[in-house]
């Protein structure tokens, strides 16, 4: 295997999305190959709500195909491949890894790049990268217009990232829409697209994470929604019922195929 070839990943299905089965470390450090190397990459920090979403929309599911590591954010996904295929995953998840990149990225002068958010949030961004990080080189930063982007914009984008020369490209766009953009960007800019969710409230201290133990037993969930109980309510009721129900159809399908 030569340097600038990345090492595969083993997968397993959990309802529509085929799950990098693998540690933390090592997913960790093929990003910061990639990264190095100035190749093409894509990985969505996958949880229940975005199954749902691939599960019951083509293009979602579509998208998430392209990527080149779908890695286990949600406890419950992690429970899934326990229950399925007997599997110890380890969790991945986005407001981890956000911040070693970007401590990793300083170190080794990657330039990093963040798309997405608000003005506000992406000045909030900058301020504590440069009290957390001071050595990092952040190649740029851009809060899109809340409507879909036309084809020329996201030209304009590419080469705008492109030209800034950035190696991890940081997309806060929120579920789905941050996995569609990067499914049609992921060819036209040589960088890692990271779609990180909830991780940049978390990292500029907009939310709290839940303490160790709350992680610890899976509820992580339940502190969000005590934080953003109007954003969170109708999606947690909604998403988790039909990720048990497809859950549970597959346990038994696999179970008769058996």
């Amino acid at each position: 295997m030569t340097t600038n070839e990345p090492q595969a990943l083993s997968r397993k299905r959990v309802i529509s999305l085929d799950l990098t089965t693998n540690t933390y470390d090592n997913v960790q450090e093929e990003i910061l190959h990639r990264a190095r190397n100035g190749m093409h990459g894509m990985i969505c920090f996958a949880n229940a709500h975005m199954a749902i979403e691939a599960q019951q929309k083509p293009a979602v599911a579509q998208a998430m195909s392209k990527a080149d590591w779908i890695v286990t954010d949600g406890v419950p996904l992690i429970w899934a491949l326990k229950s399925l295929y007997s599997i110890q995953q380890e969790r991945i998840a986005g407001m981890d890894m956000m911040p070693s990149l970007l401590e990793q990225a300083a170190k080794e002068n990657i330039p990093v790049f963040l798309f997405g958010s608000t003005p506000d949030m992406l000045a909030r961004f900058v301020a504590v990268c440069e009290e957390r990080f001071p050595e990092l080189t952040i190649a740029g930063v851009v809060s899109p217009p809340f409507r879909p982007a036309t084809e020329e914009e996201d030209e304009q984008i590419a080469r705008q990232i492109k030209d800034s020369g950035a190696r991890l490209v940081f997309v806060a766009l929120g579920c789905p829409k941050q996995e569609l953009w990067m499914a049609r960007m992921r060819e036209r800019i040589p960088a890692v697209l990271l779609g990180i969710g909830g991780a940049l409230p978390l990292l500029v201290g907009e939310t709290k994470r839940a303490p160790l133990w709350i992680r610890q037993m899976g509820m992580e969930w339940m502190f969000r929604l005590m934080q953003e109980p109007q954003r969170l309510l109708k999606r947690y009721l909604t998403t988790n019922s039909q990720y048990i129900w497809y859950l549970s159809r597959q346990f038994l399908a696999q179970k008769r195929n058996k």
